[in-house]
Parts: C-alpha cells; structure tokens; sequence
C-alpha cells in the first residue's frame, strides 16, 4: 500500500518516494482467557463473529483481538472492576479499601487512552488488564433500546472488540526504542519498560464482559457508592468493585517481538517559496483487514486531493509553497511513522513548516469536527463556507459550515492520538478534521474487523457523501494555505485563546485548596500581554502590506512562519521530555484528551506539587529559560528580521549532520540527559548514553529536501536517489 500510494501520488503529479524506518512492533501469537465461579471454568471467546453479509469478516487472514505493545505473559487471579481505568478511580477504589495488590484490572474503555488503564493497573500492584466495551457509551443506539445488531441494524454487534495500542502515549509517542531520534538499521536502542506496560492486557467484547461484571455483584462497593464518573454502564448489573471470593481470571497473552521495516510514502508540489511548506497527514496502517473509517476514509481524500491538485498542475499552475503530501505507516501502534519523521527532519522543518494538516478517520459518520491551534482556526472556519455540504440527514443548500455551526461550533484543543502530535510539539500550527457518528447514528465500530466497506456502505456513510464533503475541505484548505500572498494564520486568537486557558487555571488553583493560594498567575498574564501586542503590532502591519510589496510580504510571512517555534519548552514538561509545547499538551492521564498550560496545571492535579507549580510560573520570568523565551517569543512578530537566508538554514542543517556512534556506552541506554542547544535548534532531551545533540537530529545537512530526505523517488521501471531541486 506504501508503494500503490505513492505511485497514485506520481500519477497526478507529485514527486513521490518512500521513506524507510525500522521500528519496534509485536504481533499476537495467542491470547486466552477463561473465568472460575462456583466452581466451574469456562473460556471466554475473544473472536468476533464472521458476518455472512460482511465479507471482509470471514478471511482467513484476518487479525486476532489483541493490544499492540502488550506484554507476553500470564496470570490468574480474582479481579477488580476499576471503572476506566483514571488514576482518580484507582485513588477512590484504594479510599474505599478495596484489594488491588495482585489481583487483574477489569477495565472500561472510553476516557483515557488504554494505555494509561494499563499503567495505572500496574502501578497499583496488579498483575492483568481485561478491558471492556460496555454499550452505555452507545447512547440510546442499543438493542436493549430496540435497534437491531450490525449487520442488520446501526447498534453495535455484540461481539465487537476494539484493538489498539496499550504505548503510554502520554509520556512520548513513536518508536519506544528510539525516544527523540529517528528509528534507522544502525540506531541505538534503548529498553522498553519506560513506555510499556509490564503485564499483560487484553481487550473483550460488551458480550463477553457482561457475565464478568454481574458475577461482581453484591461483593465489594456499588457502582452508586463508588460515584465516579461513568463508572456505572448499561449492563444488567450493579457495577459492584469486587474483588468476589473464587471468582477469578485466567488470562494468557503471547506475542512475537520484532524490529522491522515501515515505509512512509511522501508525495511533494515544489513551491515558488521554497522555504515555506504545507505538510498534509494521513495514517495508512489499521489494526484489521477493513479500515474502512480508521483510516481508509481519510486516505481516500488524501488521494483524491491528489487529483486536484494533479489537474492544476496540468494547467502550469505552481502553488506559492511546497506541498507536501504523508501516508505514515504504524501510526496505530503510537504515532510511529509521523514521529519518526519528524524526529528526523526537525530541522528542514523547524526552517520550513508553515502547517500541518491532518485527518485520520476522514468519516465514520456525518457530523464534521475539527481541533486545531489557535492561529488555524479562523482560516478553517472560513474556509468551510466555501464547501457545499448537500443531503445533510435529507438537508441541502446547506455549507459545511452551517452543519459545523448548527452542532455547535466547537473547535478542540489539540491533546494526541493522531499524527499532528508531534508537529505541534514542535511548534507547527496544526489542525486535525474528520466527520462522526451523531447520538441517533450507527455506532460506529472503531478498531474492530466491523469497521468495513460493508458498514460504511450501508450505515456508516451509504453514497459516501460525506466523504466527498471532507475531501472539499481539506483540498480547499490546504489550497488556501498554500497560494495566499500571505500566509493566513490568525496570531492574535492565540492570545485570546491563551486568556480563556488563563481563565481555566485560574479555576484550578482555587480547586486545589489552601496549598495553591499563594501561588503567583502574575508572569503567565504579562507574557500573554506581551503577545498581544506584538500580535496587535503584525496584524497592523498584514493589513497596510500590499500583495505587491515582495520585500515585506516575505519578512511577515517568514515571522508567521517562525512565531510559534516559541511555544516550545527546551526541556518539555515535568518527566515527559517529547511534549514540548507550554500552552497545550495530552494529560498525563487522559492521552488523548488535551491539558492546558499542562506544566502548572499537571502539578495542581496530577503530582499534588505546589512547589512544583510555583518553580514552573517562575520559570516563565526567567528569560534565560526555554519556558520564557516560549511564553515570550511573541515578541518575534515584532522584530525587523528578514526571511532566513538559505544558507543560513544550511548551516544549521548541518549541525545536525553528525553520523550516530556505535551504540549506547556504559552505564545502560536510556539515560536521561539535560537538553542542549545544538546548532539553532533544541535537542532531544531523552536518548541513549553516549549520544549527543547532534547525534540526535541526526539529519542530512543541505537546503534542499531531496538531500535532507536521502530516499529512493519511486519510478515504474526503477529506484534511484536524485536530488532534485525542490
């Protein structure tokens, strides 16, 4: 599929290529499970049922239920209903002197990414995690509430299970082998453990987890008592904690460790300017043989982009900046292909990313969403008055707009689970878009061997408008960013942004208690001041610059560019080095779901530090810090600097160009270093002993993508390595 992408790119007119990385993966070899009461063992199925009317159910090569990254292991105990899995619900099943300490995690899905239900598992003494569908996050779409099964109806078949990957991706994503440099044959490695859990875990259907939970019943606290949030499902049961006398789990997971090849196919339009690039990003990888939502929806638009932009090209056109188009691979085992990337190529991007444009599940229903940073939005949101959005639920003369409004008009926070993460970590304005289910809409039946032609076909998206919808918009937008005179990002909704943010933690200090009062907000108010107006001071000098003023258009575009590189801590927030970016970050805890100002506010929630807390708002006083000069680089947009000269880029690029050493040196890999400045550019701050800054960026140094990416540029009848000129 790396190579039928890439070829399809060619074909309408991108110079395409591969690029090879060899990261850590496993792959199931066997799981089981089986559950002890009263007496009697029985085994628990873990397969989802074949479908007749759903071909791709039935192949004989289709994949097992399974967690990517799990552990190999085994172990049979009783078990405890630990709701989803949070830290906070951990907190309250110890408050309520529940046993955890050897015994195996029943699990929820939904809140935070599994991962972290894993972690918290076992960092509470526990040696397994089962973790569950349950149909309470189906809302009213159930057949308890009358709607028929999938194939046959839009509730969700009982046997479906949601694969995915158990990495802590809050702590940092991609290879967990290779943390802050690229994944390549003669890498340093350095152990797992940091990132992944240490137990075993598997997931299970709504189907086989109901008779689970009601053996709990009458042992343990109530679901009611325990109060948490979610805690109590749809099942017929009480939700008790457990654990239950003799009522036990025994669970087997195998699988095979191996460091192998994965290929990102990347597709490039040379721009006019050749120092500022669009960069567009769709996984290609799923977890079963469909994907037909997650993510082959969004592949389908990133192709179809192609043709577009393949018929402008016919016509002479050239965009004003480089296009880039990504299909990543392995994204689903933690954001692998994009990470490596980036880590790669931080420097040509640090230099050149004007943007990173992202969709993942391009549609699984027909309700648009969109998360995005805070200068993205408002050219997003005008671009969606731009696309007709027909047979909307039976509506017409409708834009995409009007649904996005109608729904709410809510534009996320970035937190992570898809490929921007590590773009916005780096300062690269970022959006992430795709369409989903509404509450009376099919369920959609994320990561399981369900998500196929047949459903999208029939309840997903039946006459795949939506898709179509989607692709509009993407093409369109990405358009828009690539030909305006001057790039149309919107500095000053950051700062406005930064103040809600602001507003929030006020709320969170005061939540804390009498140990947070005297903690001083001071210094992230004047540093949003401080923003505000030089983003006042540039949005003056956009609106008296004419189109025809070459000399002034590159000198703001190259700020517009470059201001948000700013947001980005040299060291990262508090024990995870990858997440960089002060303002916006995942939760510790959540994965997914995004934390704001996450150094102090994590300290307030999560590590109950006050010190902590106050060490951080001192450090954004401090200008000799990275976390002053991230709160303080607005004053970029303000200062009289021209376009970076290309050969200045070059040298830059160039200290990065130091060939790895042989591998780790004594004292173990995985050390923890303090972060260096390393030729303009921050390095990694987690890498193998041994290994410096430049070791780390590890990029080939010269201006020009073709020797920055050393890969092959693919041909029908042959490889080769040119270097062709952006």
């Amino acid at each position: 599929m790396a190579q039928w992408t890439a070829d399809r790119w060619a074909e309408n007119g991108f110079d395409s290529r591969l690029i090879e990385y060899h990261t850590y993966l496993n792959y199931p070899v066997a799981q089981s499970l089986s559950f002890s009461a009263n007496g009697t063992m029985r085994e628990v199925n873990l397969e989802e049922a074949v479908l007749e009317e759903d071909p791709t159910t039935g192949w004989p090569n289709r994949v097992p239920t399974f967690h990517g990254y799990s552990f190999s292991g085994q172990a049979e105990a009783e078990y405890v209903y630990v709701g989803r899995g949070q830290q906070a619900d951990f907190e309250r099943l110890v408050e309520l002197g529940v046993e955890l300490e050897g015994k195996i995690a029943l699990a929820r899905y939904g809140g935070p990414f599994r991962g972290l239900k894993v972690k918290n598992a076992q960092s509470y003494g526990m040696i397994g995690c089962v973790i569950f569908t349950d149909t309470g996050d189906d809302n009213n779409v159930t057949e308890a509430k009358g709607y028929a099964a999938y194939p046959h109806g839009k509730a969700r078949n009982p046997t479906t299970v949601q694969r995915g990957s158990v990495l802590y991706l809050s702590t940092y994503p991609g290879d967990p082998t290779t943390p802050g440099y690229p994944s390549k044959p003669d890498s340093p490695r350095t152990g797992i453990e940091a990132v992944t859990p240490q137990i075993p875990s598997l997931p299970l259907s709504w189907v086989e987890a109901q008779p689970l939970i009601q053996a709990l019943d009458g042992y343990g606290t109530s679901g009611e008592e325990v109060n948490r949030t979610r805690w109590v499902g749809a099942f017929n049961a009480s939700y008790n904690t457990g654990p239950a006398p003799g009522v036990t789990l025994s669970m087997s997971n195998e699988m095979k460790d191996n460091t192998t090849a994965i290929w990102n196919a990347i597709g490039i339009i040379n721009g006019t300017s050749q120092d500022e690039v669009i960069v567009l990003g769709n996984h290609r990888d799923a977890w079963i043989i469909g994907g037909a939502a997650d993510p082959n929806s969004g592949s389908a638009a990133m192709i179809e982009l192609s043709k577009a932009f393949g018929k402008l090209l016919a016509t002479g056109w050239q965009p004003k900046r480089t296009i880039v188009l990504c299909s990543w691979d392995a994204e689903e085992y933690g954001l692998l292909g994009s990470t490596e990337f980036v880590e790669e190529f931080i420097p040509w991007l640090s230099g050149a990313a004007v943007s990173y444009l992202n969709i993942d599940v391009g549609t699984s229903g027909p309700d648009p969403d969109i998360s995005a940073t805070p200068d993205l939005r408002e050219v997003a949101i005008q671009t969606m008055k731009k696309v007709v959005y027909d047979d909307y639920r039976g509506y017409n003369n409708l834009t995409l707009y009007d649904v996005w409004y109608g729904l709410g008009a809510v534009t996320g926070v970035l937190g992570s689970g898809s490929d921007y993460t590590a773009f916005v970590h780096n300062g690269i304005s970022s959006i992430d878009m795709g369409a989903n289910p509404g509450p009376s809409d099919a369920i959609y039946p994320y990561h399981s061997n369900y998500d196929s032609y047949h459903w999208m076909a029939t309840y997903g998206d039946p006459g795949f408008n939506t898709h179509k919808v989607m692709c509009r918009y993407l093409t369109l937008l990405a358009y828009e960013l690539a030909t305006r005179e001057i790039i149309p990002l919107d500095v000053g909704n950051y700062g406005v942004q930064m103040t809600s943010y602001l507003t929030e933690l006020e709320s969170t200090v005061q939540e804390g208690g009498d140990n947070y009062t005297s903690l001083d907000l001071s210094p992230i108010r004047s540093a949003i001041e401080t923003f505000n107006a030089s983003a006042a001071a540039m949005s003056d000098l956009i609106a008296s610059t004419s189109p025809s003023d070459t000399e002034t258009v590159n000198r703001v575009n190259a700020k517009l560019r470059d201001y948000s590189r700013g947001f980005v801590s040299q060291g990262g927030l508090p024990n995870r080095e990858f997440y960089k970016h002060v303002v916006f970050a995942p939760g510790l805890d959540t994965g997914y779901a995004a934390v704001t100002y996450g150094g102090v506010t994590e300290a307030i929630t999560f590590y109950h530090n006050a010190t902590m807390a106050q060490e951080w708002l001192d450090a954004m006083q401090d200008p000799t810090t990275g976390l002053a000069a991230a709160y303080l680089e607005g004053h970029i947009l303000s200062q009289d600097a021209g376009v970076l000269p290309k050969d200045k880029l070059a040298s830059k690029m160039a200290a990065a160009s130091a060939p790895y050493p042989g591998g780790p040196q004594a004292g173990g890999p995985g050390q923890m270093n303090q972060p260096q400045q390393q030729g303009g550019y921050v390095s990694c701050s987690r890498r193998p002993q041994g290994t410096n800054s430049a070791d780390c960026l590890h990029s080939q140094a010269n201006n020009n993508i073709n020797h920055i990416i050393q890969v092959k540029v693919l041909h029908k009848d042959k490889a080769v390595h040119p270097a062709l000129p952006l």
